[in-house]
């Protein structure tokens, strides 16, 4: 009885499923992963390309990374970058928070075929300043369900990611400082080129995409003559490097990063790079929010941003770009101030001194409701409605490809009375990658889910094919240079003519000069 008793706990040990049995792997240039299965799914996450950007590393390109032995876990995300809590809405599953932060995710179907799949590389928002892969919204698993091999890419931020310096610039053979997280996306890049077809991914159709922050990096790894290469397509949401967070030349950044040094009492470079990661994310607290800026480094940024578009030097490849109808509330123009035609006349005059009339024209309103849209307008169109536009219309002029434009208008589930009527900045994330259900702060409606199901299928096919259009979803016409298309995205989704040009081209004679 005993030995019978024994050949069952032994034959049961061996048919239950264990993680070495249940856990995929895939072997890359450095070694083994292993990484967690779920439902049809695998996801590697937590993959480091590149060494730690850590002491004598700190402020220099990534360096490649070093090849482990035996098997690396790769089933919990890595730390997030060095940065401040900016924005409540961002909510993390990193692990924990280091200047030890290039890592990225991958998901991928558990069964991808034998043919390799698309690739969407997907780079997060938080105005380069704060953010990280983990974030539920971005979470790759809905479209590695619809066949794309989807990653989320962390990089530095703020001064670690963005400090220029005269003595940075002198110890770099290439004379640039500044650009480090550009520098770790195109690291990140070159990762998957080398390595994607472990997880079944086709480095021929890799489409990078990204929104705010994450829509300007996209912007800006086109334009590089050293990441150019590196796309088949490109997807932009609500911002870009023509306006938004817009390069400096390198002397004005190397100015900035001076005075942290003086703001640091620091009196070499070597005392920078020596001190605690945290005193200097600290220190970032008591320097202006958007400080850290990219630089025309001669390098990563050869020239004018501006320039290098309108010249055709970017990477020729589709493009998929939008913004959102209420990325600014009005309050960002008028402040406090009632929203009267008065005051908000009195604010265009002091914003457009020389340009007054013409803006009170382009931005016209004869009443409190009509105040609020037209100052929201030009909120949006100053933060990342100009930018956005001046990219794609650059694109359409030089690059002989299709370009595809949307402006998404469908708000979120109301919160409260006050809550905003137009689809705020961020608010399409969820919605375009099939993560509706990974956010419980909204009480989502079948609405949510059908705009969700039309904008995810639009990425789909774009990921897939470069171009948006496809089985069950309305035309999406591509840009004509004399007829150019916007996409409305919302409910009734369609096309219209582009209405607002006209303000585009206003604001266009106040940026890139």
């Amino acid at each position: 009885m005993k030995l019978y008793v024994f050949l069952i706990v032994c034959m049961n040990l061996l048919l239950m499923p264990t993680d070495e049995v249940d856990s995929p792997r895939a072997r890359i240039s450095s070694g083994v992963l292993e990484g967690c299965s779920h439902s049809g799914i695998h996801a590697y996450l937590g993959i480091p390309y590149a060494q730690a950007p850590v002491e004598d590393l700190r402020w220099r390109p990534p360096q490649p990374l070093q090849n482990w032995e035996g098997v690396r876990k790769a089933d919990k995300f890595g730390p997030r970058g060095m940065q401040r809590p900016l924005f409540d809405d961002m909510v993390f599953r990193s692990d924990g928070m280091s200047e030890d932060c290039l890592y990225l995710n991958v998901w991928t179907p558990a069964n991808p075929g034998e043919e390799r799949l698309p690739v969407l590389v997907y780079f997060y928002g938080g105005g380069l300043f704060t953010g990280d892969g983990s974030e539920a919204r971005y979470q790759g698993e809905s479209m590695a369900r619809r066949g794309i091999v989807t990653l989320t890419v962390n990089y530095r931020l703020n001064v670690f990611g963005f400090l220029a310096h005269p003595e940075l610039s002198k110890e770099s053979p290439h004379a640039a400082s500044g650009n480090y997280g550009f520098l770790d996306q195109m690291a990140a890049l070159q990762w998957v080129q080398e390595n994607i077809t472990a997880f079944g991914g086709d480095p021929e159709r890799v489409t990078i995409a990204g929104e705010s922050a994450g829509s300007v990096s996209v912007s800006a790894q086109m334009m590089s003559p050293l990441s150019k290469d590196l796309m088949a397509a490109a997807i932009g949401s609500s911002a870009s490097i023509l306006g938004t967070l817009g390069a400096v030349p390198l002397e004005e950044g190397e100015q900035v990063g001076e005075k942290f040094q003086q703001l640091a009492k620091a009196s070499s470079l070597a005392e920078l790079r020596s001190m605690p990661a945290e005193e200097l994310l600290e220190l970032t607290s008591r320097m202006e929010w958007a400080a850290f800026l990219p630089t025309i480094d001669g390098y990563f940024f050869p020239g004018s941003v501006f320039e290098m578009y309108a010249e055709g030097k970017q990477a020729k490849i589709p493009l998929l770009i939008g913004w959102n109808s209420q990325e600014s509330p009005y309050q960002a123009i008028l402040g406090e101030e009632a929203p009267t035609v008065e005051h908000f006349q009195e604010k265009l005059r002091t914003l457009y001194p020389n340009h007054a009339e013409e803006a009170i024209r382009l931005y016209h309103a004869e009443n409190t409701e009509e105040v609020t849209l037209a100052a929201r307008d030009l909120a949006s169109d100053r933060f990342t409605g100009y930018s956005s536009w001046k990219w794609a219309d650059l694109h359409l002029q030089t690059s002989d490809q299709a370009v595809f434009r949307y402006l998404y208008a469908h708000p979120r589930p109301a919160l409260s009375e006050d809550s905003p009527t137009g689809a705020v900045h961020s608010a399409e994330i969820e919605y375009a990658m099939g993560n509706l259900p990974q956010n419980r702060v909204y009480r989502w409606t079948a609405e949510d889910y059908r705009v969700s199901a039309v904008f995810q299928t639009y990425y789909e096919n774009f990921v897939k094919t470069g171009n948006p259009n496809g089985l069950g979803v309305p035309n999406w016409p591509a840009m004509e240079k004399d007829n150019p298309q916007i996409q409305i995205i919302d409910v009734k989704t369609h096309s219209i003519p582009e209405p607002n040009r006209e303000r585009y081209l206003f604001l266009d004679q106040f940026y890139g000069k």
